[in-house]
């Protein structure tokens, strides 16, 4: 166990990839020895049910906790049922409850209509399941004010999670003042500062419109002057991804949860850099 902690997102191959790439993804990541492994989840089919699933006992295999996300809005209860069994046979460590994307023309199916809903079924149900949740620095899109966000950040807590991994952000700022706000509020669980490193402009100002994170100025000249030079953009992102690492450790953060974007030789890199401020 790292102190701060740390851990990774990875996720499952894309369907048109042989479900054995993860493989190359987690030899890759050997040496990192993370606190634990999240896999992501799609949008509620059987198949993503089975491929999260699968992809969490490996990584149990290779001897790291898993932590499988399980997004509820399209669920039912036998959905949910369905997939709390096939991850406890996966041996997971925990489930990240998230409510998940909308999907342009699918209709929810109103048994789950946010994480928390989710996470008291599950407590519900698996009373001895470690319960993830996910948080906003800079507050959730739909959310009106972070004071609102937060309000709804401590009911997910008071439903039952236990740790809280954070949506990506690239000001640090952001995350303290948050942060601040939540212990302000009674929120006392682990909150992780997620951190995703820059590799390509596209992606970076895709991801920050969605959802709704701001592009700092010091990265804006960044995807200016290197947004066009794939490689030239890499090695800058490792730079600020471990850049923000080093602040955040300095300044007592909980932990940091990397999103590996299934990119393990830029993992390696950015921990490679910031492995000796972790205990």
């Amino acid at each position: 166990m790292h102190s701060p902690m740390f851990s990774l997102e990875v996720f499952p191959p894309k369907r048109t990839s042989p479900v054995g790439t993860i493989y190359d993804t987690l030899d890759g990541l050997q040496g990192l020895d993370p606190d634990f492994i999240s896999v992501t989840y799609g949008t509620g089919k059987s198949s993503d049910r089975t491929l999260t699933a699968r992809i969490a006992h490996t990584v149990s295999e290779y001897g790291i906790p898993s932590v499988a996300h399980l997004t509820a809005q399209y669920l039912n209860k036998d959905d949910v049922d369905q997939a709390l069994d096939m991850f406890e046979q996966a041996k997971v460590s925990g489930i990240l409850a998230l409510r998940g994307d909308r999907i342009d023309g699918a209709e929810p199916a109103g048994v789950f209509e946010h994480a928390s809903d989710l996470a008291v079924y599950i407590r519900q149900q698996r009373p001895d399941m470690k319960i993830y949740g996910a948080c906003y620095p800079e507050k959730h899109p739909q959310s009106a004010t972070l004071e609102e966000d937060i309000d709804n950040l401590k009911k997910k807590v008071d439903a039952g999670v236990t740790h809280l991994i954070s949506q990506l952000f690239y000001d640090n700022e952001d995350f303290l003042r948050f942060l601040d706000k939540a212990r302000a509020a009674g929120i006392e669980v682990p909150i992780e500062a997620g951190i995703m490193p820059v590799m390509n402009a596209k992606s970076v100002l895709n991801m920050s419109n969605k959802c709704q994170s701001k592009v700092p100025e010091k990265l804006g000249i960044m995807l200016d002057k290197w947004g066009g030079d794939k490689a030239l953009l890499k090695e800058a992102g490792i730079a600020y991804a471990s850049e923000q690492i080093c602040e955040l450790v300095a300044r007592g953060v909980d932990g940091v949860h990397l999103y590996t974007m299934n990119h393990p030789c830029v993992s390696r890199r950015i921990w490679s850099n910031v492995k000796p401020f972790f205990v």
